[in-house]
């Protein structure tokens, strides 16, 4: 699988600097008040499909390179904080052993 590289290239973060920057994201752009790291982002944000696919792109961003297609309607499962750390945890695994 070829990785497109759109953004300047990130060190691999931990899940603690990925959730300040995921925090600081909705907290910031979102105008969350005190989220829980297993809120349900739709349920207790009022977080939609738009507020989702805006998410992803400050996620490549903050990843430094583009998600696939797969891993964007993968992403689409994702209900909580949790959830998206795991997530980004995930692609920057797999991204790592493939290199």
């Amino acid at each position: 699988m070829k990785v497109r590289t759109l953004y300047p290239a990130q060190s691999t973060m931990t899940r603690d600097e990925l959730k300040d920057k995921i925090l600081t994201i909705l907290i910031d752009d979102f105008e969350f008040e005190n989220p829980g790291l297993e809120d349900n982002l739709r349920d207790v944000h009022g977080f939609d499909s738009i507020d989702a696919v805006e998410l992803l792109g400050k996620i490549e961003i903050t990843l430094g390179f583009a998600l696939t297609r797969d891993e964007k309607i993968k992403a689409m499962e994702i209900r909580t904080i949790n959830d998206v750390l795991d997530y980004i945890t995930k692609i920057q695994t797999d991204r790592n052993s493939a290199t």
